[in-house]
């Protein structure tokens, strides 16, 4: 494992400053990254000044929590920085995908998780299978989370805020609040896995 990359995941696994400042670093780093790609897509899928700018931050930030949560199954085959340009690289094409097809937010008090699968796929039994494993998020955000991780998670994950918004009104930090959406995601992973919707096998990148 390369010095640089050494370097990278002690920081980010060390629970002081020198955490914030590598989160820091990291989503200025892939904020670039994201910025450049959603430009050099932007005039293909007719997206231009603003809500160019706003696609590349909200994939950059999903870039970062999904990132870290998938950190401990990192194998070092890769340098880090590569290693973290692909989840740029992803988040950007699902968000300039989904560009034209975006719904309004969803909130948990409306009953309408059961919209998330109807984009994916056409065929009768996966659309089953699919809202019945939405069905079971929700009951694994209803009984699992608490208040805070409830608020977070559906501000972040569900309706897809922009994280300085969430993180201005939670009155919180970047870390506080990927460390609070991490936490969210353990938990629902947990309760869908003891209740058999989903495989207990760790994903590896």
């Amino acid at each position: 494992m390369d010095t640089d990359t050494s370097s990278w995941l002690a920081a980010l696994r060390d629970n002081g400053p020198a955490r914030e400042a590598a989160l820091a670093r990291l989503h200025a780093m892939m904020l670039r990254v994201a910025t450049h790609e959603t430009y050099k897509r932007g005039p293909v899928v007719r997206i231009t000044g603003p809500e160019l700018d706003d696609l590349a931050l909200q994939a950059a930030d999903d870039a970062m929590l999904s990132l870290l949560t998938k950190l401990d199954s990192f194998r070092g085959e890769s340098r880090f920085t590569t290693w973290a340009y692909r989840f740029v690289a992803l988040e950007v094409s699902n968000k300039v995908a989904r560009h034209f097809s975006r719904r309004p937010a969803l909130t948990l008090e409306v009953d309408e998780w059961e919209r998330l699968p109807a984009s994916m796929n056409h065929d009768p039994l996966q659309r089953t299978i699919q809202r019945e494993l939405i069905s079971a998020v929700r009951r694994a955000v209803d009984e699992t989370l608490t208040d805070h991780q409830r608020d977070v998670f559906l501000a972040v994950v569900v309706e897809g805020l922009p994280l300085e918004r969430v993180v201005a009104e939670a009155e919180s930090n970047r870390g506080a609040v990927y460390k609070t959406v991490f936490d969210a995601r353990r938990k629902i992973r947990a309760f869908l896995t003891a209740h058999g919707y989903i495989d207990a096998s760790p994903t590896h990148e």
